[in-house]
């Protein structure tokens, strides 16, 4: 009898829920095209820095999307020690970028780069218990803020998207692209309002099915690239070389690494505050081990650095479909997109402009989902609105000026560059100063939050208060006029009850 009753209880999470294979796929599928255009961005970039060839590249965007598939898999199904086992995509973490870039420019080449993302995983994988007991240092507070900016930050990227994606193309920004993206996203408003739960929850997808439609009717979609190229390609171990190991490269990417563990720690917690699941530091511990693993074998392949991406923690909440599994299938269908190029050929046909009509909702909701966690904060009486103020503020300096950070030291550059990292830093250390480190602060309300306090008064002042009493210039009048005494309490008479 326990052991049944302790099996329907893990079975109550809502994560747990199987919705069946079609919705699994469906919903998969959903995830998949949510995260593409992320997580092919990075193979492209670096090895149009390599200097590769498109075939090298495509080779390069294959494994990442195979890499990506095992880790996601293994972030929702998990074995012990790894995977938090929540609805969590994982794919090649944007946060890497500029650092493999420099590493490669710098004559290193990709040898040196999957070497220091090995051996700097490795030790991330190290610390993991580390950061895995940090998260009582992260309330409401912290986690509203944090996820707030997750998707504030996303933003621009959305908005990239519904100008055509590439900034050198000669019709970014142009009014057919952004009318494709606004049609995309009034498809996404009309899908989500109709009444049937099915279509609603499969609103994002069928937006994009829509959007692509109208782009191929109106000429702005080509699949005629789709059938070139092998159908069918396994990633081969150490293509491009066997990885080195630098002193100087590891350096670098361990702080990448660190910046990972920071931005995957607040979307775990996220979508566990957003399907409402309990997230403690034996999960988030799980989680990051995956991450950090996931990382280590990347580069066998010919991948980089993995992460959770922030963008599939908004579709959760945009649908409200909670299960892992769905993930889960999100995970097989990466890893056979890895393994059929032609596949992601076809996926990669889809217009950027419609990712970014769909990206206007997606990324909209994760920021809402971190104002409602806001709300439930007490800013009565203590510095938290201060607190939230200024770290959703700093994380927002290189979302809105990318070139804060160009005079920093590149190590600081590295962390903070990430609004997301930025505002997860200054909330806990400012969460720690004012409400953990009780020393020196005032007992009297901060001048940024006096307003914010809501007022009360004792049931004894009111009795002693008559019909048309008012204040003026810090003194009692009644309604005539005249001026009404202030007795101190010491001195005011006692009811007759008391006597």
């Amino acid at each position: 009898m326990q052991s049944e009753h302790l099996s329907t209880a893990v079975t109550k999470r809502p994560e747990d829920e199987n919705l069946g294979l079609l919705a699994n796929i469906a919903y998969g599928f959903q995830h998949v095209l949510t995260m593409y255009g992320g997580i092919i961005a990075v193979p492209l970039i670096v090895g149009q820095a390599a200097g590769l060839g498109s075939a090298e590249i495509g080779l390069l965007i294959a494994a990442s999307l195979f890499i990506g598939g095992l880790a996601t898999v293994l972030q929702t199904l998990g074995i012990p020690f790894f995977g938090c086992q929540l609805p969590l995509v994982q794919g090649v973490s944007f946060a890497s970028v500029a650092t493999i870039v420099a590493i490669v420019t710098a004559g290193g080449g990709l040898p040196s780069v999957f070497g220091a993302v090995i051996a700097a995983s490795l030790i991330g994988l190290l610390i993991t218990p580390i950061f895995s007991k940090i998260i009582r240092f992260f309330p409401p507070l912290v986690t509203g803020a944090v996820i707030t900016t997750i998707g504030l930050t996303l933003m621009p990227v959305a908005a990239r998207w519904a100008m055509g994606g590439n900034m050198k193309s000669p019709d970014f920004g142009s009014m057919a692209n952004i009318g494709l993206a606004a049609f995309t996203l009034a498809l996404v408003l009309v899908f989500s309002k109709l009444g049937s739960a099915a279509i609603s929850r499969l609103s994002i997808l069928l937006s994009m099915v829509g959007g692509t439609l109208l782009a191929w009717m109106l000429g702005m979609v080509d699949f005629s690239q789709v059938l070139v190229g092998p159908i069918f390609a396994f990633p081969t171990p150490f293509h491009f070389g066997t990885p080195e190991f630098h002193l100087p490269a590891i350096i670098s990417m361990f702080i990448v690494v660190l910046v990972i563990l920071v931005e995957t720690s607040a979307d775990v917690l996220a979508v566990g505050d957003i399907i409402e699941t309990k997230v403690d530091s034996r999960r988030l511990g799980d989680g990051l081990r995956a991450d950090m693993i996931s990382s280590v074998i990347a580069p066998l392949f010919g991948s980089f650095t993995q992460s959770a991406f922030a963008q599939n923690v908004g579709l959760v909440a945009v649908t409200g479909v909670k299960s892992r599994f769905v993930v889960t299938f999100a995970g097989i269908i990466l890893i056979i997109l890895g393994l059929m190029p032609l596949m992601g050929r076809v996926i990669a046909a889809v217009p950027t402009a419609v990712l970014g009509g769909a990206g206007v909702v997606l990324f909209g909701t994760v920021a809402a989902s971190g104002i409602r966690t806001l709300g439930k904060v007490n800013y009565q009486n203590n510095m938290n609105l201060i607190i939230v103020a200024t770290a959703v503020g700093f994380g927002m300096l290189p979302i809105v000026m990318p070139s804060f950070y160009d005079a920093f030291p590149d190590w600081f550059a590295t962390i903070f560059h990430s609004g997301i990292s930025s505002t997860a830093i200054m909330a806990i250390a400012l969460n720690l100063l004012f409400n953990h480190m009780k020393l020196g602060n005032s007992d009297q309300q901060s001048v940024f939050v006096a307003g914010t306090e809501d007022r009360s008064v004792r049931p004894a002042v009111i009795f002693d208060l008559n019909e048309g009493d008012y204040f003026k210039n810090g003194k009692l009048f009644d309604a005539e006029g005249n001026e009404v005494a202030v007795v101190p309490l010491k001195d005011r008479p006692k009811p007759l009850s008391d006597h």
